[in-house]
């Protein structure tokens, strides 16, 4: 029997399953997945235990890129192009600067999660006047970014191996931008999800600041619609952004009582291109991704430490 005799329903059927196949491999390839065509040209450059993991695994592509994974054939927690903290090649990364069109100037920023030092390496860069402090609680991370990926501290720029709940919480610092990228082997560590955790990075953001926070949607992360809820919870301002050809979501949220429509954030978009002299457009990552959240994104149940699960 050839597709043509198949029933119009069967067709249909099996094209959705199709699309739906197509777009679970784009998003695996896009999180740097072990299908990935790349995985397999990657030359090891070391390999050696982290304080959460057995095995974390620095590669360099064929192409000279710089690749952090946290198993042998795990996620591409972090790419680099040593020597070029412009060059951003992962998607989320590249969405990460449309927090600067809520926040154009800061001045004073904390990234949780270092990795191999993209985003902190590009802020410094192109915020040549803000003071950026970076936290990473494993210190196998911290050595390898220095020693494969050419992350530098200097005067503005500090890397500090402590638990990133804990600094917030603890520091007194008040912060223009916060970004949360911190993830385990197979997701973010759950005390940086909850209530709690989140009225402490409310009061550690100046009056208009904004955190930014890397996720990964429902496809691969059951939380991820009571991560974004309890966001809700906390926030009087929070917006998604949908990251095209990634699993990834961008969550945006500001203790201002208002932030840029859709409209005069992508205008700040189209600036921020020329500013930044970024090698990616923004405003169609902004004008088309960046979105309230929908009904099953605030529909979640609220994150709480009192609920956390036990390990089986």
């Amino acid at each position: 029997m050839n597709a043509q005799q198949f029933p119009i329903a069967d067709r249909r059927s099996a094209a959705r399953v199709r699309s739906w196949t197509l777009l679970l491999l784009l998003a695996l390839l896009a999180a740097g997945s072990p299908f990935s065509a790349t995985h397999a040209a990657e030359r090891v450059l070391h390999k050696g235990p982290s304080l959460f993991s057995d095995f974390l695994v620095v590669s360099e592509t064929p192409d000279g890129l710089r690749v952090l994974r946290f198993e042998m054939h795990g996620a591409r927690q972090s790419v680099v192009r040593p020597g070029d903290p412009d060059h951003l090649e992962l998607a989320y990364v590249r969405a990460i600067p449309a927090a600067l069109t809520w926040f154009p100037e800061p001045r004073r920023v904390l990234v949780v999660g270092l990795g191999g030092g993209t985003i902190p390496m590009f802020l410094r860069r192109n915020l040549p006047d803000a003071d950026i402090d970076v936290v990473e609680i494993d210190p196998a991370v911290v050595d390898v970014a220095r020693s494969h990926f050419g992350f530098r501290d200097d005067q503005r720029l500090k890397a500090h191996v402590a638990d990133g709940r804990r600094w917030i919480e603890s520091s007194g610092a008040r912060y223009d931008l916060i970004v949360l990228d911190a993830f385990g082997t197979h997701a973010a560590p759950y005390a940086l999800t909850t209530r709690e955790f989140l009225g402490s990075v409310f009061q550690a953001l100046a009056p208009d600041g904004v955190v930014v926070s890397n996720m990964w949607g429902r496809l691969s992360n059951p939380m991820y619609d009571d991560m974004v809820t309890t966001y809700l919870s906390v926030f009087p301002v929070v917006s998604v952004m949908d990251i095209m050809g990634s699993g990834n979501k961008l969550v945006f949220a500001s203790r201002a009582a208002t932030v840029p429509s859709p409209e005069e954030a992508a205008a700040r978009a189209g600036k921020l291109n020329v500013r930044l002299k970024l090698r990616h457009d923004l405003v169609p990552m902004v004008a088309q991704g960046l979105r309230a959240p929908d009904g099953h994104e605030r529909g979640g149940k609220v994150l709480t430490d009192a609920a956390r699960p036990t390990a089986p």
